[in-house]
């Protein structure tokens, strides 16, 4: 990589990335951006090679995506099931008003 400036842009994302303040794809981004504009790198034979190389090592494989979707997919379900829970005990305790408190008569 003959660019310096992108060295150092690299640098500085990456240390965002761990820091999670920048996402990784963002990250992927912003080197592309400086790719197309940068006359350097245009001329850099190496570059494309070498950014190919680190957005290997910044995005997580595929596998780790699909475990996550999964991981989701199994909690939205649970949060589903809650709900039908809540509405079935709404349902049988429609003596309650609308705080859950029972309405009780008094006698004066």
């Amino acid at each position: 990589m003959d660019c310096g400036r992108l060295e150092k842009l690299i640098k500085t994302w990456y240390g965002q990335v761990q820091d999670e303040a920048l996402a990784p794809a963002r990250m992927l981004d912003f080197m592309e951006k400086h790719l197309t504009e940068c006359e350097v790198c245009q001329a850099d034979e190496d570059v494309r090679h070498e950014v190919k190389r680190i957005s290997e090592i910044v995005l997580p494989p595929a596998k780790m995506r699909k475990d996550v979707a999964a991981d989701e997919d199994e909690s939205a379900a649970a949060e589903t099931d809650d709900v039908g829970g809540a509405d079935q005990m709404e349902a049988a305790d429609s003596s309650s008003d609308e705080y859950g408190y029972e309405e009780a008569e008094f006698d004066d």
